[in-house]
């Protein structure tokens, strides 16, 4: 007899739930970041010529940057270096896949709330109405849903089966709930790795633009002899300490919503499994 009665519309759904795809996404977020960085941090407003030269004002990309003082806060920014494309861009990324992962956990929770669902099904099992529950799967949907509707499918396909004993109905179903499971596990935790390695990657990077930023200065502290080129020296440290805070803000973002995530997930995983054995119960004592 087979066992998996997946229904394949809801298998088509769960993938369509998968969310962005990274080989798509990434370049394009890394070219946004770039575009922010040169074209929005790096527009000659934002930059006014230094006081102590004269003649006309030139646009920012014909002079150096020491020949130039930021007037906002973006300037200041512009002035990190080549570092700071690749964070702004780190910054992208962790915010539109929190946001894709917001949105695609928030379809696996249903459409109801899942305690009420959960406390339902429960409810239907321990008084054998089976259909009512798989309508109630239905009205739930998600990745829940899904998993309770395919182990209730099983449930009714197993108690109408002569040609199996008890403890090899036993084993079909939760054979058939594990599957169900496994089926939609790699939706909700797709696309959570790219959070997890930022949240590392990017204070790396933050530190390799730190020490490029510090190596400047200390290079205008030498190359100077008794008189040390005073902008280059500042525009060394400055470097170094907004790749420091970029990198670590873009890290502490990427691990809060990590572990945000992480959290709801195991959640709806452990609804998953409560309902599971909610079932085997059932089924144990009706049939």
């Amino acid at each position: 007899m087979e066992m998996n009665v997946s229904n394949n519309e809801e298998q088509v759904v769960a993938k369509k739930l998968g969310g962005l795809n990274p080989a798509l996404i990434l370049p394009i977020l890394l070219a946004i970041g770039y575009l922010i960085y040169y074209f929005v941090l790096g527009s000659p407003g934002n930059f006014k010529p230094d006081p102590r030269l004269t003649g006309a004002s030139v646009a920012l990309s014909d002079i150096e940057l020491k020949e130039v003082t930021p007037e906002g806060f973006m300037g200041i920014i512009y002035m990190g270096g080549p570092i700071v494309p690749i964070l702004i861009s780190f910054m992208i990324i962790v915010i539109v896949f929190s946001i894709e992962r917001a949105l695609v956990l928030k379809k696996a929770a249903g459409a109801g709330n899942v305690d009420n669902f959960v406390l339902s099904v429960r409810r239907l099992l321990n008084q054998n109405k089976v259909d009512e529950a798989i309508e109630e799967c239905d009205r739930q949907q998600g990745s829940v849903g899904n998993v309770v509707k395919e182990g209730l499918t099983t449930y009714k396909a197993l108690s109408h089966d002569s040609t199996m004993n008890k403890e090899q109905k036993m084993v079909a179903l939760n054979k058939s709930i594990e599957e169900a499971t496994t089926l939609e596990m790699p939706m909700l935790e797709k696309n959570m790795m790219i959070l997890s390695t930022l949240g590392t990657v990017a204070t790396l990077v933050a530190l390799l633009g730190t020490v490029i930023g510090m190596i400047k200065a200390f290079h205008a502290l030498g190359s100077g002899g008794g008189t040390p080129d005073s902008a280059a020296l500042s525009i060394g440290i400055s470097e170094a300490l907004i790749n420091t805070a970029l990198g670590i803000g873009t890290s502490a973002v990427a691990i809060i919503f990590y572990n945000y995530f992480t959290s709801k997930i195991d959640g709806l995983t452990f609804k998953i499994d409560e309902i599971a054995m909610s079932i085997q119960q059932s089924f144990a004592e009706f049939h």
